[in-house]
């Protein structure tokens, strides 16, 4: 009986992280690139309202740590990596990104009310 019961816990566990899945992939990510401690692009355009990924690469040649205080994330990335971070929803504005380990590395997103 326990066996039944815990494998029913499963089974309709299962949808939700299939509809979770779904909904962090729905858009193609937003990739950038870093390079010689300056991203590229260093503005991009999303639309309010909807969660997005950024996937950036890594050309550097030092650690450098991908962060946004607007955007709540933080992440190190090594040299010839990608990495993926999610923000959003996000209010109409202006966003700011950087490079914790090197000052001149810093970009905006731009979120306009689209949807």
């Amino acid at each position: 009986m326990l066996v039944r019961t815990a494998f029913v816990l499963v089974l309709s566990c299962l949808p939700c992280g299939v509809l979770l899945a779904a909904e962090a992939s729905d858009d193609a990510p937003v990739s950038l690139v870093l390079e010689n401690h300056q991203f590229s692009p260093s503005t991009f355009t999303v639309s309010s309202g909807k969660r997005f990924r950024i996937q950036l690469t890594s050309h550097d040649t030092s650690v450098d740590e991908f962060e946004s205080y607007d955007m709540k994330f933080e992440k190190i990335i090594v040299p010839g990596n990608t990495i993926t971070v999610f923000a959003g929803p996000m209010h109409p504005g202006t966003y700011t990104f950087f490079d914790d380990y090197h000052p001149d590395a810093k970009g905006t997103v731009t979120v306009t009310g689209e949807q």
